[in-house]
């Protein structure tokens, strides 16, 4: 195999795939838009102050007794875990007008929420140790993929500078959003209207949702008996946890009930206003006293979101590998968490797709 297998995406699906590559001695380059490795995962500290620990603002969970690619290269990995802080009542948030209400979850407590000390971010940081960092490109946009009449293949991809550059490829993993590989990259000759129709149907997952992590010197809530588990039907946040690292601050996070075209006309400033309302009606006064409020929303990243994702998620049955035939078989492959059937939308689905598209890349050189 002269030419590398070009992998387009540095999320975690890419990295897994490149690490893989690289320890079977197979030549690979990983070609990233953006200006950072890890795609949907991304993990903020408060600036000057590191003490207070490191918050996901992407995914956040695995479910180590489900999931045994996450278990399995964690282990590999040697990072470290702790399980979610889950003790206590819940709040359940019904009536603008009224106090919530506590009251006790009754779940499975053999099921382990676990968090990566350091957040998620460690795991991405952990694998590209794995690969020679000259292999990563960074600011680096796939705009064109060709194959010619011999079924050789080249990719087309823009600089930061502005300048292209050519690239021969073995074959291609195409480890991003499937919607951003049909709107944002050209193929020649076109993809099947099949092919098309599938990926231009997959919803991009987390891309229509936006994150909020309010930080705290301490889960002060944990005093009071509660978990900082809330259900609203009210919002902002519809749902808020426990996002407290295992040692350093408190902190809780949440996910919005307000679709992102709200967000956007309301404006970042005052949806936190919002935000930091709904915490003290939650949990009094205390909470008004944030030491930091990070917020990210994924509708509006241009290497996450297209408009087709704004709506809420719905359609979850059209996630899956995407049918890929006629002279594009066995030269473009498929990663990501969307790709993954079982496990769509999980860290652990970005895995099992990017194991899968080396196994397939073994199987097609």
């Amino acid at each position: 195999m002269n030419n590398p297998v070009i992998i387009v995406g540095a999320g975690l699906s890419g990295l897994r795939a490149a690490s893989l590559l690289t320890k079977q001695g197979i030549n690979c380059r990983v070609l990233e838009a953006r200006d950072r490795i890890g795609g949907r995962v991304l993990s903020t500290s408060v600036p000057n102050r590191p003490d207070l620990g490191s918050f996901d603002l992407g995914p956040t969970w695995f479910w180590p007794q489900y999931e045994s690619y996450m278990d399995n290269i964690v282990k590999e990995l040697n990072l470290e875990t702790f399980d979610q802080y889950k003790e206590g009542e819940i709040l359940i948030e019904r009536f603008q007008i009224k106090p919530p209400e506590r009251c006790l979850l009754k779940e499975n407590s053999d099921e382990k929420w676990v968090r990566l000390t350091g957040g998620v971010q460690s795991l991405i940081d952990a694998l590209a140790e794995t690969i020679p960092s000259e292999i990563v490109e960074l600011e680096t946009q796939v705009k064109k993929i060709q194959q010619n009449e011999t079924g050789e293949v080249t990719v087309e991809a823009e600089l930061a500078d502005g300048k292209r550059e050519r690239i021969p490829a073995s074959s291609i993993i195409l480890a991003l959003p499937p919607r951003l590989v049909a709107q944002h990259i050209e193929f020649s000759p076109s993809l099947p209207p099949s092919l098309m129709a599938d990926i231009e149907n997959k919803p991009t997952w987390m891309a229509g949702q936006a994150k909020v992590v309010a930080v705290y010197d301490r889960p002060f809530w944990r005093e009071s008996g509660l978990s900082g588990y809330v259900l609203s039907g009210v919002g902002p946040l519809e749902e808020i946890y426990d996002a407290s690292p295992n040692k350093g601050s408190g902190a809780l996070f949440g996910f919005f009930g307000m679709p992102a075209e709200a967000r956007k006309k309301m404006g970042q400033d005052k949806t936190l206003q919002l935000v930091v309302d709904q915490l003290v009606k939650l949990y009094g006064n205390e909470a008004k006293n944030v030491k930091s409020i990070f917020y990210k929303d994924w509708s509006s990243d241009s290497e996450t979101a297209v408009e087709e994702d704004f709506n809420p998620l719905k359609n979850y049955e059209s996630y899956g590998q995407p049918p890929v035939e006629g002279v594009w078989d066995k030269k473009i492959i498929f990663a990501g968490t969307e790709t993954n059937a079982q496990f769509s939308g999980h860290l652990e689905g970005a895995l099992r797709s990017a194991e899968q598209a080396v196994l397939d890349i073994n199987r097609y050189s």
